[in-house]
């Protein structure tokens, strides 16, 4: 996970989450540029000032731009639904570069006691965004008198990333639940799209995540076992992918919600491992 930095200003009153505030400005050679700040919720960013900032910082983050400002990636999570539930597990290491800021990330976002959403990409705008649908979610709870549903959650998320979808945002997430049709997993990208499975993985160690689910995944797997698949996948790709690392989080998503399992250091989990071999 990248770890990067948001300038938030809180304005006083709430406001339309679609209206948007324009001001017209001069630039020094006499063109006239457009300031766009978007006012979601009281919550106004500051965007360059220029015509169209989608493409103004597409052309400063994209591949072949001499501005050092792209993303590093690095995060290992997954979801997987299984006959008794869903299990989320994740690491804890958040990097910038080759430099790791932390080991003590908490890459779950506990939405509400039913909805869970898992963090990979930039630390600031996964972090801020599920939050922000936690509070789509409950602003849905007091009008319709009824909890959303996991399908709807992750459809406002994917609208929400449509909206700002070239603005930088670099996001990749799952969103897990239980409603009214049982257990749901879902991943919502930065880009918009929105995809449902029974298994995902999503960072620069989901490849070595992968490897492991598939050789033991099952759908009826027993609670014990589906847990230790997932506590088992994270330290191999913690282990192989040096941008993954910290703790290894685990969660059970139930019919009465979530409960957070175990919090396990990937070194305990590796000397166990060893002691078998």
């Amino acid at each position: 996970m990248a770890t990067s930095a948001i300038a938030l200003q809180y304005s006083s009153g709430p406001a339309s989450y679609s209206s948007l505030q324009f001001s017209r400005k001069r630039t020094e050679d006499g063109e006239e540029s457009e300031r766009k700040s978007r006012n979601a919720d009281g919550i106004h960013f500051a965007l360059p000032p220029v015509a169209d900032p989608a493409r103004f910082l597409g052309k400063i983050t994209g591949e072949n731009s001499n501005v050092k400002i792209q993303f590093l990636h690095g995060t290992t999570t997954l979801g997987f639904k299984f006959q008794h539930g869903v299990v989320i597990a994740v690491d804890s290491r958040a990097t910038a570069g080759s430099w790791i800021a932390s080991q003590t990330v908490k890459k779950v976002i506990e939405i509400n006691p039913y909805l869970l959403g898992t963090m990979a990409g930039g630390a600031a705008d996964c972090s801020f965004w599920e939050r922000n649908l936690a509070f789509q979610c409950r602003m849905y709870e007091l009008r319709n008198k009824e909890r959303i549903s996991v399908a709807a959650a992750s459809k406002k998320l994917a609208n929400t990333m449509n909206h700002y979808k070239g603005y930088g945002l670099s996001m990749g997430t799952m969103i897990c639940g239980w409603d009214k049709k049982g257990p749901g997993l879902y991943y919502v990208d930065s880009d918009g799209n929105r995809l449902t499975n029974h298994i995902f993985s999503v960072g620069s160690g989901s490849p070595y995540a992968y490897g492991v689910l598939d050789a033991g995944y099952k759908y009826d797997l027993s609670v014990e076992d589906a847990l230790e698949l997932g506590q088992k996948a994270i330290y191999h790709a913690t282990h192989r992918d040096a941008y993954s690392g910290g703790v290894v989080n685990l969660y059970l998503m139930k019919e009465t919600g979530w409960e957070k399992i175990s919090t396990t250091d990937t070194q305990i989990i590796h000397d166990k491992v060893m002691a078998l071999k």
